[in-house]
């Protein structure tokens, strides 16, 4: 008896599999229930929360200068950044005037942080897809910087450098010499990698034509820095709505082509060279001399009101929303984090994908869970 086309075929149930929450590859505590048929996802649920502490409720009991050390550990990768973000906010509600020397400090740590985190993200992507060498290498570029920040704040992964109105300290003696040297060193590195990572054809193979997503798309879910631009839509508030001095520097926003896992590779790579380009103005329009820190009361207090103001963060628009009763801490706080909005979009790039271009495309997302959990 011949066997109907039904019986020939290959059979398989639907399965549900645990990704994370310690697995590495998810970068960070992150749980990923999957569906799959076969290979093939047919539905993503991502399971957030396991590093979850409460910042914005601990924030209603802190003075505003309290709460800085708290926003280091958001995304801690780009504690210098955090660190801006909210000052940035308190400063805006209270119309304070920065000083020049302070606001030069600020834009060139921020952006050597851009280009340490752009680091951190193209290597452990690579190390996602299984190639080792890069994700030794960036270490060692991370490490100046690092270095430098060490000698500016004396620590190397959580700052607490930023203040409202300025910043804590003064570059030390031979500490802006030391950032206009690392400028062209870090040029040939950055030479290094494409050569190395960009033009490899099992690389290319992964990244290229995976987790593609349009403008519309992006737009409809929030998605904001790198995970938007990558579509090619050109949203930068560095340069659609400036803030601190950014309106001084001569700088491109690189864009996208395709909306893949490749070309939010190459953004990273493109974006550590526009950092290097402010970053080597600013070193040469760095004032002599000047205060760090400007004219603030002993004790900040917002005046009553709601207040929102969001940055270009390493991983997209990075924002905090204050609601004040007039005191010395925040009635209400609420973080706009970009990686906890990025990641919405997780669950429908999954579909209809093999468990191989799961973890291409959640490291191309390029989330870290501090931030998303917060």
């Amino acid at each position: 008896m011949a066997l109907t086309d039904e019986a020939q075929s290959i059979r398989t149930e639907e399965m549900i599999l645990n990704v994370g929450p310690q697995h590495p590859s998810t970068h960070g505590v992150f749980r990923l229930v999957v569906k799959i048929s076969g290979e093939t996802i047919i539905e993503a649920e991502p399971v957030i929360g396991y590093l979850h502490r409460g910042t914005e409720k601990l924030a209603e009991d802190l003075q505003y200068t309290q709460i800085i050390p708290y926003t280091d550990r958001l995304d801690y990768v780009s504690a210098m950044i955090n660190n801006y973000a909210l000052c940035h906010t308190v400063e805006r509600a209270l119309d304070l005037e920065i000083p020049e020397r302070a606001e030069y400090l600020r834009i060139i740590t921020m952006e050597l942080q851009r280009v340490a985190s752009h680091l951190l993200a193209v290597g452990s992507y690579l190390l996602d897809l299984g190639a080792m060498s890069p994700f030794l290498y960036v270490f060692q570029e991370r490490e100046r910087i690092v270095q430098m920040f060490n000698e500016l704040c004396g620590a190397r992964l959580t700052y607490n450098y930023m203040r409202v109105g300025g910043v804590k300290w003064d570059a030390p003696p031979g500490w802006i010499d030391q950032v206009r040297d690392f400028i062209p060193f870090m040029r040939k590195k950055l030479k290094m990698y494409d050569d190395l990572i960009t033009g490899n054809e099992i690389f290319l193979s992964r990244v290229r034509g995976i987790g593609v997503f349009n403008t519309e798309t992006a737009l409809a879910y929030g998605l904001s820095g790198i995970n938007l631009r990558s579509t090619g839509f050109d949203w930068d508030l560095r340069k659609k709505k400036p803030y601190s001095i950014y309106n001084r520097f001569d700088f491109e926003v690189p864009l996208g082509k395709n909306g893949d896992c490749f070309d939010r590779y190459i953004l990273h790579m493109q974006e550590m060279e526009q950092s290097l380009r402010i970053v080597e103005q600013a070193v040469e329009q760095f004032p002599s001399s000047g205060p760090v820190l400007g004219k603030v009361p002993k004790m900040v207090r917002v005046p009553a009101g709601e207040y929102y103001s969001g940055i270009e963060g390493t991983r997209g628009e990075l924002g905090f929303y204050i609601v004040s009763e007039g005191k010395d801490k925040p009635y209400r706080m609420k973080i706009r984090k970009p990686s906890f909005v990025n990641l919405q979009l997780l669950p429908e790039l999954l579909k209809g994908q093999s468990m191989a271009n799961l973890i291409a495309i959640l490291g191309a997302v390029d989330i870290v869970l501090g931030e998303v959990d917060a």
